[in-house]
């Protein structure tokens, strides 16, 4: 099957990771809500893409494009030819995305970053591979965003702010200037976090939350100001 373009002009970013290689072809992961949004934009920016996988939902409609089959599918492809798009989301857990990110770089495969048109990022930030920023984010001057985080439609990252590896920033949040989120953490839709704070690895902001002082590791905040809640075991 040839792969699939959508027609149009296409659209580059300058914030991609320059050791990307934007003519390699890319196959996406999962065929969620999630990855329908990431193929919305690697259409809009004529991407080559060969279609996705997806163990859990075999014969999957994803806007058209093909299902090579389940996610062991990629095995097939070498990995110095093709890119992956990690297309899980995380809407309750970040395990299943992690999942499948630290098996194909197992496997010795590389991630694509994905970066909207519609988009601000200053050309002094730094993207490691696979850096998704949705529609609308902005990340300004100085800031750090590590390999396979996500920064999701609207949400505002102000200047020199750090995002470490595979954390989500959800939509509409605000990141005031020298915020540091921590590995794996989840800042919720909306949620507003202070200068100078600190994140800590597997933190959750609650959607709608104020931060207003550090939130250690694995702690999950709610509320204005953000308070601690404890989960009944």
């Amino acid at each position: 099957m040839r792969p699939w373009r959508r027609p149009g002009t296409p659209v580059e970013s300058s914030a991609l990771n320059p050791n990307q290689d934007l003519n390699r072809p890319l196959i996406l992961i999962g065929a969620g809500g999630h990855a329908r949004v990431l193929l919305s934009t690697l259409l809009l920016q004529e991407r080559q893409i060969l279609g996705f996988v997806d163990s859990h939902r075999i014969g999957a409609d994803l806007l058209g494009l093909a299902q090579l089959g389940g996610d062991d599918a990629v095995l097939t492809y070498d990995p110095s030819e093709i890119l992956l798009v990690n297309g899980v989301g995380s809407p309750a857990s970040i395990s299943k995305r992690l999942k499948a990110y630290e098996y194909f770089r197992t496997e010795g495969y590389s991630f694509a970053s994905v970066i909207h048109p519609g988009s601000i990022v200053a050309p002094e930030a730094k993207l490691a591979d696979g850096v998704q920023i949705m529609a609308g984010a902005i990340v300004q001057t100085g800031c750090v965003i590590e390999e396979d985080s996500i920064i999701n439609t609207g949400a505002r990252i102000d200047h020199d702010c750090v995002i470490r590896a595979h954390a989500h920033v959800a939509p509409g949040a605000v990141l005031s200037g020298n915020v540091h989120v921590g590995h794996r953490a989840h800042v919720g839709a909306g949620a507003v976090v202070i200068q100078n704070i600190r994140l800590g690895d597997d933190s959750i902001i609650g959607a709608g939350a104020v931060v207003l002082a550090d939130v250690p590791a694995s702690l999950t905040v709610v509320g204005v100001p953000a308070r601690p809640i404890h989960v009944k075991s």
